[in-house]
């Protein structure tokens, strides 16, 4: 029995794409794996394991560099990142799986779709742009103004100063006060955020992925100028995010034609503010 609210998930990791990952894994049936966003781990999921569970094969990873998962000192860039899910899967046996993302997992979800599309049955984005999506509205000052800490986590040093300090207390905090709903975080799951990002080469790590990703910038420029993504698709979007603007999500079937869009009242934090909302939309979208 799991410590976290009783479920009944077990814990796990094995070697996927040369790294060791962490992941947390419930029920069987068909693969779904949930990818996390900063500055989170598994435990994001922990409201949707156990209900996807029901009908899946539910795996939440860390990815890499995050909580329990190895930290090695490079392979950040989307590229890597990529390869991490490709190699999860095969780790598990399997040629396919349901991928579904939020903030950072969104981001590889989209490339993993892009560059693996055999290899997607369906395909879940919460409050994550597509790269080409966002790259035009990146253009515009309300996007760029509110991507400020894109630009903020390229300056060495400083962002893990900053966000680290006090065992990562400033990091986590941002989680509550960011959110809709006060309630959304209690005190125990801010105290599981901050042991996670706590640990040594954490933050660096997750700080990794927005210096690789300006740092590889034609890799994005060419996950944006891909063709469109013919795989079934989910987009579930937080209104509020204070980030992530839900403009990023118009015009989106001129790269996505099979899509779905649900909006949610919410911030960005979307399967922890609304998750009834999100389990309901997920058990319909993935047993279509």
């Amino acid at each position: 029995m799991n410590a976290v609210t009783g479920e009944t998930w077990t814990h796990h990791e094995g070697i996927a794409n040369g790294v060791r990952l962490h992941w947390v894994e419930q029920g069987s049936g068909p693969l779904v794996l949930l990818l996390h966003g900063f500055p989170e781990f598994w435990y994001s999921w922990r409201r949707q394991i156990a209900v996807l569970a029901e009908r899946f094969h539910v795996v939440a990873p860390d990815l890499r560099g995050y909580n329990l998962s190895e930290k090695p000192p490079s392979g950040y860039d989307m590229e890597t990142l990529t390869e991490d899910v490709s190699g999860l899967i095969q780790l598990f046996g399997e040629q396919q799986a349901a991928i579904v993302g939020h903030d950072w997992g969104g981001a590889v979800a989209w490339a993993f779709a892009i560059r693996h599309p055999e290899s997607v049955t369906r395909l879940v984005v919460l409050n994550a742009p597509h790269p080409a999506r966002f790259a035009e509205e990146i253009r515009k000052p309300r996007q760029l103004l509110r991507s400020w800490y894109i630009l903020f986590f390229q300056i060495p040093l400083l962002p893990e100063l900053l966000l680290g300090a006090n065992r990562c207390w400033p990091l986590v905090r941002l989680m509550r006060r960011s959110a809709v709903q006060a309630d959304t975080f209690s005190d125990e799951d801010l105290e599981r955020y901050r042991v996670a990002m706590a640990r040594p080469g954490a933050l660096k790590a997750a700080i990794a992925y927005y210096r690789a990703a300006v740092r590889g910038r034609r890799s994005m420029e060419e996950l944006a100028a891909a063709g469109p993504i013919q795989t079934p698709t989910l987009v579930l979007w937080g209104e509020q995010d204070q980030a992530l603007g839900k403009e990023l999500t118009y015009g989106l079937e001129r790269w996505v034609p099979n899509l779905q869009v649900r909006y949610l009242d919410c911030g960005h934090w979307t399967q922890q503010e609304r998750s009834g909302d999100v389990n309901r939309y997920l058990l319909e979208f993935l047993t279509a």
